[in-house]
């Protein structure tokens, strides 16, 4: 469906500037949508079309009540696509749209440049549909609730996968059938006889027998898999006693996780990003007089801080504009690091200009982590106030208990790092020579949330159909929470 006049006239007008400015971007597509369809879209994860299942309509409801109380309005959704498809909330001004179009801009420059989204599948809305297509036909051939219930477990395990394996080679590629080709060739002893009498002792039949049977020992014993593996997703499709159809769903759903995976790594770079070219095209080229209040009113929603929470929007779109002063004034190398001068380092100007071209880099290579871990300083975390909280107990309130810079980085970190989800590895899918997985947690300073652990354990287990064992700490301690069956369970101190 095409834009009004007047919307597609200020497309074109935004789509020229951005490109001015340097963005390179996919063609865009841009939908209007009244706030019923994006309240799907958004439930949809911003694809029309989705998977059968429960879940779309517990997101459907919550996003559908956020809006009508007034606690959350979606003004846009834009997809890492080719080209890309945007959605935009008909109810919205001309001043909204505009800005909607010039972040949507931004962020598909984003999509198409930054490394960490280069292997994402760049024709996903055909791929969705035809997830669905297939999901479906296998809910007419083995019934819905057989199939609602396997994609459930598959959901409670989506995100253990392996987020940078897409980017690096962790280990040398193994041989096919798993031996080492310069390895020595299993011996066996001989049984002892005279000269004369060794091939009637120790026939080659024999040997070779004894021999068969050393190697298969040895198999066995073998770690299974030869390394730790993270990406538990891709272990048991490869490895776990499931039907085909079943295999095909887990496949899915993993395919979607990946996709989805970049996204998470680069919310807070990808946000800023957005942020910092819609308002540079908006302030600079596109606002009139009369827009000005309005643009300023709607810009200080978006980027409000609100008291105990971390506004994506505002630590990146704050952090890019610092980089940029700092890269256009030499802040920066050895020299300005090693100036003990505070009155010199407030004035340092040697207008070097490179602010621009360093944020282009910056949006070129960088997820959060990285972001934050090289461009996150102590006058920024001082200037900008951050600091980090906890509950205390005795009062019953949650209190400052660090502003020192070196904390506030370290935690911001650990919250990014891996998404923010526990990081799980197999290592062993032969536990004990009895086919049983064994689960480490890297355990990182917080303790799993029992209750879930021993659910996610469970569904594991019924897809292993073996015992499912994960050691991890709790309280300190070294524990091993133990899954024999459903209704089975045993807790270890280590």
């Amino acid at each position: 469906m095409s834009l009004p006049a007047e919307l597609e006239q200020a497309r074109k007008e935004i789509e020229a500037i951005a490109r001015e400015y340097g963005l390179d971007f996919f063609p865009l597509v841009f939908e209007l949508v009244s706030y019923k369809q994006m309240n799907q879209l958004a439930a949809y994860t911003g694809f029309p079309i989705r998977y059968p299942h429960w879940r779309w309509g517990m997101e459907y409801e919550r996003v559908r009540k956020s809006y009508t109380y007034g606690l959350q309005v979606i003004h846009e959704m834009v997809i890492n696509n080719n080209p890309c498809y945007a959605y935009l909330l008909s109810s919205n001004t001309l001043l909204e749209h505009k800005i909607v179009m010039a972040h949507v801009c931004a962020h598909s420059d984003f999509f198409k440049n930054n490394q960490w989204f280069a292997h994402t599948n760049r024709k996903m809305l055909d791929e969705m549909a035809n997830h669905s297509v297939r999901i479906q036909r296998y809910i007419e051939r083995y019934g819905w609730e057989r199939v609602e219930s396997f994609i459930d477990i598959c959901l409670s395990i989506e995100d253990m996968i392996d987020y940078h394996a897409v980017h690096v080679k962790r280990y040398p590629p193994e041989e096919e059938d798993g031996e080492d080709p310069e390895a020595p060739v299993l011996t066996v002893p001989k049984l002892p006889s005279k000269s004369y009498l060794d091939k009637w002792v120790n026939p080659p039949e024999f040997l070779e027998e004894l021999r068969r049977i050393r190697q298969r020992k040895k198999q066995e014993r073998r770690k299974f898999p030869s390394r730790p593996e993270k990406d538990l997703l891709l272990f048991l499709i490869q490895h776990a006693p499931i039907e085909e159809w079943q295999r095909d769903i887990l496949a899915m759903i993993r395919e979607e996780s990946y996709y989805f995976a970049p996204q998470a790594m680069t919310k807070i770079l990808n946000e800023g990003w957005a942020s910092f070219w819609h308002s540079k095209i908006m302030t600079e080229r596109v606002l009139k007089d009369s827009e000005v209040i309005d643009y300023a009113d709607h810009h200080a929603a978006v980027t409000a801080a609100a008291p105990g929470m971390l506004n994506p929007y505002k630590l990146g779109l704050e952090l890019l504009r610092d980089i940029k002063e700092r890269w256009d004034k030499g802040r920066f190398g050895k020299e300005y690091e090693e100036c003990d001068d505070l009155a010199m380092k407030e004035a340092w100007d040697k207008n070097l200009g490179l602010g621009m071209a360093k944020l282009f880099e910056v949006r070129r290579v960088h997820n959060d982590v990285t972001f934050i871990d090289t461009f996150l300083t102590e006058e920024f975390v001082r200037k900008h106030k951050l600091f980090v909280y906890e509950f205390n107990r005795y009062t019953g309130a949650y209190e400052i208990s660090s502003r020192d810079f070196e904390t506030v980085k370290q935690k911001l970190l650990f919250l990014l790092t891996n998404c923010g989800h526990p990081i799980i590895w197999v290592m062993d899918g032969n536990y004990h020579n009895r086919g049983e997985l064994y689960l480490w947690h890297q355990h990182e300073g917080i303790d799993l949330r029992w209750d879930f652990a021993i659910e996610t354990l469970k569904n594991i287990h019924s897809l292993w159909k073996r015992p499912v064992h994960l050691e991890t700490v709790k309280s300190r301690r070294k524990v091993r929470l133990s899954i024999y069956d459903r209704d089975r369970f045993q807790e270890e101190v280590l």
